[in-house]
């Protein structure tokens, strides 16, 4: 018997969130606080009006959705409100039972009060290290080059993750406006990444077609995708990440947002569950997005169908395609599995 899928349920869900940008998840409240001893402009005066005015509904595409990122990073300028913001966002994802994450963002958009990289990636550390110690969750960066700008930054990120690779940093990334900016450009950076056996997860597939996904993979070699949202239209290309295993970070909301899926009902989510395909639920950007992970689920469940046995392997899915060592993977998961099994009776005994 399928259990009755319920808000509460998939809160106590343990889940892994997998593509969350630590300069898009921050607390309404936090930004007001940090933008006021900076002496900052910020488009709302208090945190109910900000929520409101950070929340990209309107945005017509990425590119609009992105320009919000120009209040939050005008905070995230100090090591200070780093370590804070990435605190707040570890406590706020083990608040809904998230049980492990991988946190990204680009240390060169957090260099022009004179940060280094280096000193950008070691405050976020220090955030993420705090609220383990706390509240035990598991969390890893990944290190973002943007897209847009030259081969010469790109390279430079990837150097920055390589040299933290094994203090914190699981992976490296290719962020921002997709369209225009293909992953072949920065090619470098990622065999930067190759030689030093450092996982890669890239955008593709969410402004730019299955071409972006194609290059991804196979000139940049990544491990997962993140979005993949277009992947459909090239069956041949679906067919391949189904057979080889290679997973999709899906961000339900954000795609609607950005107008990649037109509704919740067309995203290609179930369609590409029923194909086989390894796939993920993450929020992309708590702020931006206005959602949380549980949030994600319950829009799958919603306006998807998808069933409480269902949503389980989806989650089972997100911890097996973590940036872990094997061995701690296969811990994680059996303690995930363990934990939802008590969940399960309690869920049946009580119904």
């Amino acid at each position: 018997m399928s259990l009755h899928v319920t808000q509460g349920l998939l809160q106590a869900l343990p889940k892994a969130e997998l593509h969350v940008h630590l300069d898009g998840s921050l607390r309404p409240e936090t930004m007001l606080e940090l933008a006021s001893s900076a002496g900052l402009p910020l488009p709302a005066d208090d945190a109910a009006s900000l929520a409101t005015v950070m929340r990209a509904d309107n945005s017509a595409n990425l590119v609009e959705y992105l320009k919000r990122f120009d209040w939050t990073l005008s905070v995230m300028q100090s090591a200070e409100s780093i370590e804070r913001i990435a605190y707040e966002l570890a406590l706020d994802l083990a608040a809904e039972n998230v049980r492990y994450a991988e946190v990204r963002f680009s240390p060169a958009l957090n260099t022009r009060g004179g940060l280094s990289g280096d000193e950008a990636v070691a405050a976020s550390l220090r955030g993420l290290a705090r609220a383990h110690d706390e509240v035990g969750i598991r969390t890893g960066v990944i290190v973002c080059a943007i897209r847009s700008f030259e081969p010469a930054h790109s390279l430079e990120m990837a150097e920055l993750a390589v040299r933290w690779k094994g203090r914190g940093v699981v992976a490296f990334d290719l962020a921002g406006a997709e369209a225009g900016y293909p992953p072949r450009k920065h090619r470098g950076a990622f065999d930067v990444a190759a030689t030093a056996n450092l996982p890669v997860t890239i955008h593709a597939g969410e402004a730019y077609g299955p071409e972006s996904i194609h290059q991804a993979l196979h000139v940049c070699g990544a491990r997962r995708i993140g979005h993949g949202t277009r992947l459909e239209e090239d069956p041949d290309l679906l067919a391949y990440l189904t057979d080889f295993r290679v997973p999709l970070e899906i961000c339900l909301t954000s795609n609607v947002q950005t107008r990649v899926a037109p509704t919740f009902e067309a995203h290609p989510l179930r369609r590409y569950f029923d194909a086989g395909l390894v796939v993920t639920l993450s929020t992309d950007n708590r702020l931006v997005s206005g959602t949380t992970n549980s949030q994600e689920y319950a829009l799958a469940h919603q306006h998807l169908g998808f069933t409480w046995e269902e949503l389980v392997e989806v989650s089972r899915m997100a911890f097996r395609s973590a940036f872990l060592p094997h061995a701690e993977r296969v811990s994680l998961l059996a303690a995930v599995d363990a934990e939802i099994e008590v969940l399960e009776a309690q869920a049946l005994t009580e119904s």
